[in-house]
């Protein structure tokens, strides 16, 4: 009968809403998994190039690429924990269905609360939040939220890494030849004077 009367009023029952909810947090997750998709490509570039500067024992190349991976997979790790929210977000509307199914009613639930809380917090979907919350907040299930988006500086963080993080990125993808084995550059130098003292000891075997 209920189901008829908001039919009637247009009103969407408290099933179709959960079942709207979880369509669009789905949506949510298939955008993050393209943009993580994106972010490797873009890392494997940016190793091939570091690479490439390493050889040429450019520093300066080196140096802005290590950083620019740095930054790649920082944004890589919070769209992970975004996605990781996400799937907390779909297992709670899943255990409301459930709820929906016995009392025909939506349940308040703290976890429902903590995961909008924590997902409002991210400036890429708090837009997107924000509706849900205030669509969730008229259905009863949460609390109204206070909006709390945190922005951040991504150069500015990248610049306050410590270098030995830098550093860690070139040890890693040079297997050793540079960063925390030793100076920077140090063992790229030492490679090519010792390749031009074996040269010229051949060139005076040859002339002997």
């Amino acid at each position: 009968m209920m189901k008829l009367i908001n039919k009637l009023l247009g009103r969407q029952t408290p099933e179709e809403l959960v079942r709207n909810w979880r369509r669009e947090f789905r949506n949510q997750q298939r955008q993050i998994d393209s943009q993580i998709r994106n972010i490797v490509m873009e890392e494997n570039k940016i190793k091939v190039s570091l690479k490439q500067a390493a050889k040429k024992g450019d520093k300066k190349s080196y140096t802005i690429l290590a950083k620019e991976l740095l930054k790649s997979r920082d944004a890589k790790n919070k769209l992970d924990e975004t996605k990781n929210l996400l799937n907390s977000m779909l297992l709670s509307l899943q255990q409301q269905l459930s709820t929906i199914k016995i009392t025909g009613t939506l349940k308040k639930t703290a976890d429902i609360m903590h995961s909008m809380n924590q997902l409002s917090k991210i400036p890429e979907i708090s837009q997107t939040i924000q509706k849900f919350s205030n669509e969730m907040t008229k259905a009863g299930i949460i609390d109204e939220m206070i909006s709390n988006t945190l922005g951040m500086n991504d150069e500015e963080g990248i610049e306050e890494e410590a270098e030995e993080e830098v550093e860690k990125v070139l040890f890693e993808l040079t297997n050793g030849l540079l960063g925390e084995a030793g100076s920077v550059g140090e063992s790229l130098d030492t490679s090519a004077i010792a390749s031009e003292e074996s040269l010229e000891e051949k060139l005076k075997e040859l002339q002997s």
